[in-house]
């Protein structure tokens, strides 16, 4: 299996960074071939902008999704963009490795998904959820958090995981159709003993190593969707 890592930490001695270095090791390892994308290591720019297009078709006015997807179709992308698509293509399976910022990932992450998940390719009118354009690829995210795990759940203080990670689990894997795996969660991570964190490595060794036999979630298939989106009314709720 082809695997791409995305890590979003600036801190190379982060307990993220022992997370992606452990993948990286656990995977090569096991026969997969890995290559990582370190976004701070690589300055990467988190900006979109009408600079990502070489030969805008509208150089008045952006709307970044038209041109994006011009750009793909003419060969026209920003060239840091095209390499990480590049990465994206060749993958098999997408791991992106980050620690939580306000419920969210941080804006090098973001920005690299806003730069990187082009129109025309990654998702188009109805190419969304499991006809989307990463079809027949997987994806994972491994994440780091200050909060224990008693904290997020259904009456919880910060509420469910799921419901904090949906912007990232369905609105942007899921919806450019990756098979998207359940998340890795590291908890409390900067207040937890050596020894804890040697315990949550392991953990993550042994989940890694089973990597392939892992279910997806579940999200839309657009086959439950009429042409307009609506959800089909079953014959059974028509009568």
């Amino acid at each position: 299996m082809k695997v791409l890592i995305v890590h979003a930490h600036y801190e190379p001695q982060s307990f993220n960074t022992a997370l992606k270095d452990l993948a990286v090791e656990t995977l090569t390892g096991a026969g997969h071939e890995v290559r990582v994308s370190d976004l701070y290591a690589m300055n990467w720019n988190p900006v979109a902008s009408a600079a990502d297009f070489a030969a805008p078709s509208n150089p008045d006015y952006c709307v970044y999704a038209l041109e994006q997807r011009k750009a793909f179709e003419s060969g026209a992308l920003a060239a840091d963009i095209q390499g990480e698509l590049d990465k994206v293509e060749w993958c098999d399976l997408l791991i992106l490795n980050f620690p939580i910022f306000w419920f969210s990932v941080p804006a090098i992450l973001k920005g690299w998904i806003d730069r990187v998940f082009v129109s025309g390719r990654f998702y188009g009118g109805k190419r969304i959820y499991d006809k989307g354009g990463m079809s027949g690829k997987k994806a994972m995210t491994t994440l780091t958090l200050g909060g224990q795990n008693h904290m997020f759940g259904p009456n919880a203080i910060h509420g469910e995981m799921d419901v904090l990670l949906r912007p990232i689990l369905r609105g942007a894997l899921a919806y450019c159709g990756f098979a998207v795996l359940p998340p890795h969660v590291a908890y409390h991570v900067p207040y937890v003993s050596p020894e804890a964190r040697q315990m949550m490595l392991q953990y993550y060794r042994k989940r890694l190593l089973t990597i392939d036999q892992a279910t997806p979630l579940i999200f839309p298939r657009m086959e439950d969707f009429d042409e307009k989106l609506y959800p089909k009314v079953s014959q059974e709720i028509v009568r």
